[in-house]
C-alpha cells in the first residue's frame, strides 16, 4: 500500500510567481514539476496572486478548488467562476488568467496529454461505517476530515489477518491498486481522481 505524504512534497514556484506546486503523482515521472516531460501529472497548488497560467499545448486539464471559497478563470476570453469542489475542464493551451475575489486558494490539478489519458475528478463524502476502496488508476486525496486507510483484504488467504488502520493527514494521497485495494474509511472529504488511458 503506497501512500504520498503532502508534509514531505518539495513546492516548486510557479514560472510567473503567482503561486506554488506540490506534484503528486505524474507520467513517466519528470525531473521536475515544470519540464512537462510527462503524459499526465496530478499537483496541488497554492495561487497568491491573480495572473496569465503556464501554457501546456496538446494538453487537458481539470481544476478543483479544494481550500478557499472562489477561483475566476478566463478562458479564450470567457469568464468561469470555479466554486470549491466543483472540477472545471479545459484546455491546457488555452489563453488562461485568473482573479482571486475571495483571496488565496488551494487547487488539485490534473494535466492529461489529450487524446492519449484522460483525467477525472470526483468529490465523495466518507463515512465510518462503508470504506471506500481506491483501484488501479486511481489518487484518492484527503481534502478534509480525519480518515484512515487500510489494505484490502488477500483474496489468497485462509483466515484474513486485521490490517493496522494508517492515519491520513490533510492532502495525503493514497496510490490505488487492484491487488488488495486500499478501503479509506472517516469523516470529511476525499477527491478521488482517476487517470484513463484513451483507446486509439
Amino acid at each position: 500500500m503506497e501512500i504520498i505524504r503532502f508534509s514531505e512534497i518539495r513546492p516548486e514556484p510557479w514560472r510567473n510567481g503567482g503561486g506554488v506546486t506540490r506534484e503528486l503523482a505524474s507520467h513517466p515521472k519528470a525531473a521536475s514539476a515544470q519540464d512537462g516531460a510527462w503524459d499526465w501529472r496530478v499537483s496541488i497548488a497554492d495561487v497568491s496572486k491573480a495572473g496569465a497560467f503556464s501554457l501546456f499545448p496538446g494538453m487537458e486539464r481539470v481544476l478543483t478548488v479544494i481550500d478557499g471559497e472562489l477561483l475566476l478563470l478566463t478562458v479564450d476570453g470567457q469568464e468561469h467562476p470555479v466554486e470549491k469542489y466543483r472540477p472545471f475542464r479545459f484546455s491546457g493551451e488555452a489563453d488562461t488568467s485568473s482573479a482571486l475575489p475571495t483571496g488565496d486558494i488551494r487547487d488539485l490539478n490534473i494535466i492529461a496529454r489529450a487524446g492519449a489519458f484522460k483525467g477525472y475528478t470526483s468529490i465523495i463524502e466518507l463515512s465510518k461505517k462503508r470504506a471506500h476502496p481506491v483501484f488501479e488508476g486511481q489518487l484518492a486525496v484527503l481534502l478534509e476530515g480525519k480518515a484512515s486507510v487500510v489494505p484490502g483484504a488477500d483474496p489468497d488467504a485462509e483466515a484474513p489477518a486485521a490490517a493496522e488502520p494508517t492515519e491520513l493527514a490533510r492532502y495525503d494521497a493514497v496510490v490505488g491498486s487492484d491487488s488488495r485495494s486500499p478501503e479509506i474509511l472517516g469523516r470529511g472529504f476525499l477527491a478521488v481522481v482517476s487517470i484513463d488511458r484513451v483507446e486509439a
